[in-house]
């Protein structure tokens, strides 16, 4: 454990990503198996530990230390594990109080505690009880040191950020072996923690892993944002171009098991099975092969916002009520298999052919295929996302977020390959906002308010009020992160925890011009609107507060673009 916990350590404080890549490397060549692979997990997010909690960590620390004296020490710090790590007493001290179904802390008289492994902790956590969990995860910190104690908090919590991508961390056990990591992002989800086998096959002691999945996910393709230099290295007749529809990235994948059965699933972008959601399309895909795609609302046959669709989302229970009052539409636009013959190798052009001979197979009300944008020119193509209505689009316009541009003779390759795939999102709403509260941070921002709430005026009991609209923490550069951060410091008025409140009016107030991409009515918020994916475009310090947006530009928003959602009433969904 305290190998690992070096490890992410290092990372932690690594800004390189080829430094990283090499500690990753050296890591993996110097720790046997299975110790290795338990690394690899929690390193691309893997693993999950049922009873491990956040609120069991809290209760720990609180019968071992006064609560008061971890509640401000957390609010100061920001992190969890960092506050733990901290702040839990040290071997040889007495423990404030018992920990539940556990011993107390070392005394001067007990022996030293027996340091985990990270495959005893995995395997541990993975198969204790409810009951007995409290009792380990207390000897465990009992016996690592503040590094150690630590990487166990992170581990648990499942928050290791210490700036390493699943990605990155694949393309360091390819490159032990010299293989390419698109090799095995191809057979990733197929492997099982701790990948003996992975490990075995790049370092050349064992065969190529298979995966015995009839319908196996594939690692998807990814785009760019288009930057405006872009324009200048791209010919447009080089590419083609789709809508960008608001909806989630699905994958759709039929086959057949050894004894000739159908097995049909759909798999979100990371990986996860997400079938059992969406028992409504699964009974659509009625083909073999795998296609890519976005998942929609459609009602009257008109592809719904957004906000709708997140009402389908994520629920407990599937109801035919539910299923009939938010429709699924999967509007598809590559195709990956077909059969057993894998496409993925061939010009975008080309699968596009198989993929629209492939829908009109299906003929199925349940999927559709996405609708090619034409153009000649860039300038086409920008009056297109302007006003997708215009070219086509018809009543699905408001559903679009813009063009996704593609490079005709390009393959379908896993990750976010460059020269490929570009996406160019609509422009974003602007709004010139009044900051109300500043927030810290987590991680490496603990030390920073760099979360801020900001509101827009509106005409209250008596007279102009600012109302919160919302809440952003990025957009901004390092360096205006500190000039953010002391402006909260030297203009407070109030402090709640970790918030402090700071001073604003029509005669004073720091005004944050705010993109965002849409707005929904939300009665859970007291200006009555809810903003989606805002972020801090620009800082006004030349702005007055006075003279920023009011509700009324809000509620314009709304009249244009978006319909009020009504949420489904039903207590059993």
């Amino acid at each position: 454990m305290n190998r690992f916990a070096a490890l992410l350590d290092r990372l932690a404080y690594e800004p390189r990503r080829n430094a990283k890549l090499r500690l990753i490397m050296d890591y993996f060549r110097h720790t046997p198996d299975p110790e290795r692979g338990y690394a690899l997990a929690a390193m691309t997010n893997a693993l999950m530990f049922k009873e491990a909690k956040p609120g069991l960590i809290r209760g720990l620390v609180e019968e071992r230390t006064d609560p008061e004296l971890f509640r401000m020490s957390y609010h100061y710090v920001g992190d969890l594990a960092e506050t733990v790590a901290l702040i839990w007493p040290a071997p040889g001290h007495e423990s404030v109080a018992p920990v539940s179904g556990g011993t107390p802390a070392i005394g001067h008289n007990n022996p030293p505690p027996h340091v985990p492994t990270l495959t005893e902790v995995v395997e541990t956590l993975a198969t204790a009880s409810k009951s007995d969990l409290p009792a380990k995860v207390a000897g465990w910190l009992d016996a690592l040191d503040e590094k150690g104690r630590w990487a166990l908090l992170k581990l648990i919590t499942r928050e290791l950020r210490v700036g390493v991508s699943a990605r990155l961390a694949k393309t360091a056990v390819a490159q032990l072996g010299g293989i390419e990591p698109d090799e095995v992002e191809l057979i990733w989800h197929g492997l099982e923690a701790p990948y003996d086998d992975l490990f075995a096959w790049v370092e050349g002691h064992g065969p190529k892993p298979e995966s015995g999945n009839p319908a196996p996910f594939r690692p998807p393709m990814l785009s760019h944002p288009l930057e405006e230099e872009d324009f200048e290295k791209l010919e447009a007749p080089d590419f083609v171009a789709e809508w960008k529809w608001d909806g989630i990235r699905l994958q759709a994948v039929s086959g057949h098991d050894s004894h000739g059965r159908p097995v049909r699933r759909i798999y979100s972008r990371t990986g996860e099975d997400v079938s059992r959601a969406f028992p409504d399309l699964v009974e659509a895909l009625t083909f073999e092969g795998a296609i890519d795609g976005e998942l929609l609302i459609v009602r009257e046959g008109r592809v719904q916002s957004f906000n709708v669709l997140q009402q389908r989302l994520n629920r407990k229970a599937v109801t035919p009520k539910l299923i009939a009052e938010f429709p699924v539409l999967l509007r598809v636009y590559d195709i990956l298999t077909e059969g057993d013959e894998d496409l993925r190798d061939l010009p975008f052009v080309e699968r596009r052919k198989r993929l629209e001979e492939l829908v009109a197979r299906i003929d199925d009300p349940r999927i559709d295929l996405s609708p090619m944008v034409p153009f000649e020119t860039w300038e086409d193509l920008a009056a297109a996302r302007a006003d997708p209505a215009s070219v086509g689009a018809g009543p699905d316009a408001d559903a679009i977020e813009g063009c996704m541009i593609k490079r005709a003779s390009s393959p379908y390759l896993p990750g976010r390959p460059k020269g490929y795939w570009y996406k160019w999102k609509r422009d974003p709403y602007l709004v010139d906002a009044v900051m109300m509260y500043g927030q810290r941070g987590h991680g490496k921002r603990s030390s920073f308010y760099s979360d801020y709430t900001f509101g827009v005026w509106r005409d209250g009991p008596s007279g102009e009020e600012l109302v919160p609209v919302g809440k952003a923490y990025h957009g901004f550069t390092d360096e205006e992160l500190v000039k953010l951060d002391r402006y909260v410091r030297n203009h407070t008025v109030n402090r709640f925890g970790p918030v402090r409140e700071v001073e604003y009016g029509k005669d004073r107030g720091l005004v944050l011009e705010v993109a965002f991409e849409g707005l929904q009515r939300s009665s859970r918020h007291k200006s009555g609107v809810a903003m989606r994916f805002p972020r801090i475009n620009r800082i006004r310090w030349d702005k007055p507060a006075a003279e920023a947006d009011r509700i009324e530009t809000l509620e314009k928003i709304l009249e244009r673009g978006e319909k009020e959602i009504h949420p489904l009433k039903d207590q059993e969904a």
